[in-house]
């Protein structure tokens, strides 16, 4: 915008909204940078699949009676038995949790509870499509962006 003074006819540039947004954006893109961003998903996925694992098992690792029935009489997974349906999702859900947390296979390990997701939304919970949705974004970002610069993924395999 050009403003003219009123003590001279010497024209003055001052920064519009228009020119400010390029700085505002810049500055929300060095805020939030991609191993923030990184951390932040990693940690949420890890959380939500973490908490479900734990709810299926006694102890460090005993599979709950309940969590096999729910698997028979709820989930009712086409192809697994139900108890190899139990024992892999309850597995999966902590090994790829903890992964998640160290930054270790992030991209091999989003990938995994996304489909994990996926079964969810298809064949048990179709209605949740919101909730799987906002999982997604997570872990879309995370398989095609990887662990970021804190994770054992960069430290250990340069990726």
């Amino acid at each position: 915008m050009t403003r003219l003074s009123s003590n001279s006819a010497t024209a003055q540039t001052t920064p519009t909204g228009a020119a400010r947004l390029p700085r505002w954006r810049a500055g929300l893109e060095t805020a939030t940078p991609h191993s923030l961003l990184a951390l932040t998903n990693r940690f949420a996925v890890a959380s939500i699949f973490w908490m479900s694992a734990r709810t299926k098992v006694d102890g460090w690792f005993d599979i709950k009676d309940s969590t096999y029935l729910l698997f028979r009489e709820e989930y009712k997974l086409p192809v697994l038995a139900p108890e190899w349906a139990a024992q892999i999702a309850t597995g999966s859900e902590h090994l790829f949790a903890v992964l998640l947390v160290l930054g270790l296979f992030t991209r091999f390990s989003a990938l995994a509870l996304l489909g994990m997701t996926a079964v969810i939304q298809l064949f048990v919970y179709p209605d949740a499509w919101p909730t799987h949705l906002s999982w997604a974004g997570l872990m879309l970002y995370l398989v095609g962006r990887g662990g970021g610069a804190l994770s054992l993924d960069r430290v250990l395999l340069r990726s």
